[in-house]
């Protein structure tokens, strides 16, 4: 193989590299550039915060929505009632699936806490209040049927953990006004 051949193969597989890295990788690599050198660890945290602030909370709601509308009714039947192990009250079951799912989302605005963002972290609470406010009054899931107060109560749930952690009046305002006005609650 001539020299143009393996330098065009050795372009062609680096770029391939970075295609192909995971996101645990990535992380990695931002980790040890940010510790060589300063400029590239400010520059890391500006982007990382652009990306952060860009909260927009339509999407939000359909995410949350999307996966409340997601839980199938059959992986409740399947995960509950007589098993092994004992008996599991399907309602019971049902609660904590939707726990579950709301998870990951939790998970996310306790991170905008945890950085102190507190617009951004109203802003993606908003989003799951109105994915499972839209849940509650939308869906015709027959799981709905199994959960039928869960909506209410972790709505109340999520809001209350909110406010115990924001410590901004103004934002707390804001989000009785949003809730009022864009969910009728």
């Amino acid at each position: 193989m001539d020299r143009s051949k393996k330098q065009y193969r050795a372009e062609t597989n680096k770029e391939k590299v970075l295609d192909n890295i995971s996101g645990h990788d990535a992380l990695l690599i931002l980790k040890a550039l940010a510790k060589e050198d300063r400029s590239i660890a400010k520059r890391i945290e500006q982007i990382a915060l652009e990306h952060l602030r860009d909260i927009d909370v339509e999407n939000v709601a359909s995410q949350v929505y999307c996966a409340l509308e997601g839980i199938e009714v059959e992986d409740l039947w399947e995960q509950s009632g007589s098993t092994r192990y004992g008996y599991v009250e399907p309602s019971e079951r049902a609660w904590e699936m939707f726990e579950e799912t709301l998870e990951p989302f939790t998970n996310e605005l306790n991170k905008y806490l945890d950085l102190s963002l507190d617009n951004e972290a109203k802003n993606y609470c908003a989003g799951i209040l109105k994915g499972i406010n839209q849940f509650g009054k939308e869906s015709t899931s027959q799981f709905k049927d199994w959960a039928e107060d869960a909506p209410d109560e972790f709505f109340e749930r999520v809001l209350d953990d909110w406010k115990k952690a924001c410590k901004t009046p103004e934002l707390i305002q804001e989000m009785e006004d949003f809730i009022k006005h864009s969910l009728g609650n």
